[in-house]
């Protein structure tokens, strides 16, 4: 995927030929086929006749830290906040938070809906959030996100339908109570 301004050149999920809403499966998936491609061992024996320069391995070095930043829950959505203020890309709708969102609760999952102006919404589970280290615990009925602990984060969440996106921002001085 290219960055979708010139000025910003290739990103953390260029390095590992990703969409910016891939799921962590598919971040280490990537991490790992890259790793085993750009390794320098592997590139020495390959790019001795045609590319001697190449030698060095400075593609793997950008796997790896790729996969540092990327691999990383929290890390990754510092990184994605810095990319979309270093793009200008105002995401398409507006910023929102967990209490805008109507929740369902599904068993084992909760789900956390926002409606989209097109009539589909934009979509987020707790198991998504737990992956990003803001575990939603249920008491009763209610359902609270504990973020005591953990540092502010925002995930860009796409719509089901239609281009647009919106940035939903975890605010981490309180805990959020929603009635399933």
């Amino acid at each position: 995927m290219s960055s979708s301004s010139g000025a910003i050149g290739e990103t953390y999920y260029d390095v590992l030929s990703l969409r910016e809403d891939a799921s962590f499966d598919e971040i280490r998936a990537s991490y790992r086929s890259a790793l085993l491609n750009f390794h320098p061992d592997k590139l020495q024996a390959m790019c001795r006749k045609s590319h001697p320069d190449d030698i060095k391995g400075e593609r793997y070095f950008k796997v790896q830290k790729a996969w540092e930043v990327l691999g990383s829950p929290k890390s990754r959505a510092s990184y994605d906040r810095e990319l979309q203020a270093a793009k200008g890309d105002a995401i398409g709708a507006e910023s929102i938070s967990l209490e805008d969102m109507v929740v369902e609760d599904k068993g084992e999952v909760v789900e956390l809906f926002y409606q989209c102006r097109c009539g589909d919404c934009f979509f987020i589970d707790s198991g998504e959030l737990d992956e990003m280290g803001y575990p939603l615990l249920r008491n009763g009925s209610k359902v609270s996100l504990r973020t005591l602990d953990a540092l502010p984060a925002s995930v860009v969440l796409p719509c089901g339908s239609c281009s647009l996106k919106v940035l939903l921002v975890i605010d981490t001085n309180s805990s959020v109570s929603i009635d399933c």
